[in-house]
């Protein structure tokens, strides 16, 4: 349940987890009350982007009939992105970064934008976003116009996996379009909800990478039958790494309990090994281990 802010574990387990999106009364209150009091304030001052045009164009007023016109242009205009859609899962993050910032009730938007967003999100109805597009300033505007101009009933949205109209797939689902009356286009618009939606599924996949780069190392410790010392954390905290600390961390609980690797000092530290000529590298990860009687190249490599 949207709240105030979203933790990452919560943008994964909606994004991956398909958990669902509720909004809770203090959100909803929220929302309607900013919206009312926007509506109140804005009815005989001047406010950018409500009752003026955008950037250059701001020293023109725009009458108070025109005003909500004004939001629509302003959709229409900036949905001109081009290339490959967004993937389903990077749409679904910026949405719910989107709907996130809405939430907080700084926006003054009217509450079916936030309704239907999460409708949107709940009922995995993915707007139809391109990957390139920008004016250069103020965030994702053409990537978020998109998305609004889903919000408003238009555009194309992908549904049961397919590319469908916006207007079809909101007449099968019971779905209408928000309400605009003051200054969705530009609330919705004006932020950077997409390159945050991205990085959030980025920063999931990056920490799954890791992980099984820590298993796979850790693995490939006992196939050959390391020592387990350049893991140690007395070697590791030398360096002042945090990542290199973390990892090394991560790997000596993975073989905590391994039968595999071995202990310096059990072998090569007791005071007992007379060799002369070693059979293994002092260094410890051995590549006969594999198969002792090995006489292959890797068993002569090592010799």
């Amino acid at each position: 349940m949207i709240n105030r802010y979203l933790s990452l574990d919560e943008f994964e387990a909606i994004i991956f987890g398909n958990e669902k999106v509720e909004l809770s009364n203090e959100v909803t209150a929220r929302v309607t009350d900013s919206f009312e009091f926007l509506k109140e304030f804005s009815s005989n001052k001047i406010i950018y982007g409500v009752n003026t045009g955008f950037g250059p164009m701001a020293q023109y007023r725009v009458p108070d009939e025109d005003r909500v016109q004004l939001q629509y242009n302003l959709i229409r205009s900036h949905a001109s992105g081009t290339g490959k859609p967004l993937s389903a899962a990077f749409v679904k993050s910026a949405m719910l970064a989107r709907l996130n910032t809405l939430a907080l009730g700084n926006s003054g938007v009217h509450p079916s934008a936030v309704n239907l967003m999460k409708e949107l999100i709940n009922r995995d109805i993915t707007p139809l976003i391109f990957e390139h597009g920008g004016v250069g300033a103020s965030g994702d505007l053409v990537q978020l116009a998109h998305l609004a101009l889903v919000l408003i009933g238009e555009g194309e949205v992908f549904y049961k996996g397919e590319r469908r109209n916006t207007a079809e797939v909101f007449a099968t689902e019971g779905l209408k379009p928000m309400t605009v009356a003051i200054r969705e286009g530009l609330a919705l618009m004006n932020g950077t909800s997409v390159m945050t939606g991205i990085g959030v599924v980025n920063l999931y996949n990056a920490k799954k990478l890791l992980d099984w780069s820590v298993k796979f190392s850790s693995a490939i410790n006992e196939v050959v039958r390391a020592y387990d010392d350049h893991m140690s954390s007395e070697l590791n905290n030398t360096k002042l790494h945090k990542g290199q600390q973390e990892v090394a961390g991560r790997m000596r609980n993975h073989i905590a309990d391994s039968k595999l690797t071995r202990k310096r000092e059990e072998h090569l530290y007791s005071g007992e090994n007379t060799e002369t000529v070693f059979k293994e590298k002092s260094a410890g990860i051995l590549l006969t281990a594999l198969h002792p009687s090995d006489t292959g190249p890797g068993a002569r490599h090592n010799k």
